[in-house]
């Protein structure tokens, strides 16, 4: 079971799902008693600038992941052996193996939000898709674009998908610098902060203290780690992983590689956007492996009968 993070959020996300499941919209209300506002409305009605804001985009998402979660175990779904998540989502992965409560991890998440725009404010940074090239073309092009300023690869998501994130102007130039290396595509996404590059080793700081008053309990299924793409049970490692997360690039590839290389043949996304299933089929198409999501009543049932 994988989690999606920032980038996979929508006003109306799960919406179909909650009109079949009051799980959904439980589990919305009580993230908004957690966090002191009410999270389902802005998830439901927008506006969307204000969702696409990283300190609501986080908790959002972590919400949304957990109510279809809880709507997969209350239809019967089996418990997976193996979880992970795409940056955010290591947090919704953490709290589907009971290695943190789900109130905990909104405050968390909410923190993380509010210290990842505080690193960089609204506008100096920017974050990219860049589709089409490889990774050592995506970092040539970062190194010609710098100038002096930071742009950065921050996600190896698949081969030939790499996101970049930096300061702003550095990134816009970098989106040129790769088109003329061939990228198929190059494309600003919606988030606020310039996540995972070193523009935010500030946050990274402070998520740092934040996380010492946490608990964290052994997860009860196995945990991979975007930070490493390694496997962690220890509290204390996981504990390190979280606090290094928001300024260390995300490495998903090396994710699925060790996923597949431990026997995964089904791998389920667990919430909106269906961001996660086509990267990580591309990052090794193999007729033996089952991708799947879930996100609304169709999904959920093609999920189930697999």
């Amino acid at each position: 079971m994988v989690f999606p993070g920032q980038g996979s959020q929508s006003v109306g996300m799960l919406a179909e799902l909650a009109a079949k499941n009051a799980t959904v919209t439980n589990t919305f209300v009580e993230a908004g008693e957690a966090l002191g506002f009410d999270l389902w409305t802005l998830v439901a009605e927008g506006p969307r600038e204000q969702l696409d804001r990283t300190a609501y985009t986080q908790p959002a998402m972590l919400a949304a992941g957990i109510a279809a979660w809880r709507v997969w175990c209350e239809s019967g779904g089996p418990q997976p052996q193996f979880v992970s998540g795409h940056s955010l989502g290591e947090y919704t992965a953490l709290v589907a193996a009971e290695s943190l409560d789900f109130a905990d991890a909104l405050k968390l998440t909410q923190f993380r939000g509010r210290a990842m725009q505080d690193a960089v404010p609204v506008g100096e940074g920017g974050i990219a898709a860049i589709l089409g090239i490889d990774e050592a073309a995506v970092e040539s092009a970062c190194l010609e674009a710098a100038q002096g300023r930071v742009v950065e690869p921050v996600n190896f998501n698949a081969p030939g998908q790499v996101v970049i994130a930096g300061e702003i102007g550095a990134v816009q130039r970098a989106i040129e610098a790769c088109k003329t290396r061939g990228a198929k595509r190059a494309v600003m996404l919606p988030m606020s902060v310039p996540a995972h590059s070193s523009l935010m080793q500030p946050a990274a700081e402070r998520m740092h203290e934040r996380l010492q008053g946490t608990l964290i309990a052994a997860p009860k299924m196995r945990y991979f780690s975007g930070v490493d793409g390694q496997e962690h049970l220890d509290p204390e490692s996981i504990r390190a992983c979280l606090a290094r997360q928001p300024a260390r690039p995300v490495h998903w590839t090396s994710v699925v590689r060790a996923l597949l290389a431990a026997g995964v043949t089904r791998f389920i996304e667990c919430g909106p956007g269906r961001v996660l299933t086509p990267m990580t089929r591309r990052v090794e198409k193999r007729a033996d492996v089952a991708y799947l999501t879930i996100d609304d009543p169709a999904t959920l049932a093609a999920a189930l009968a697999s």
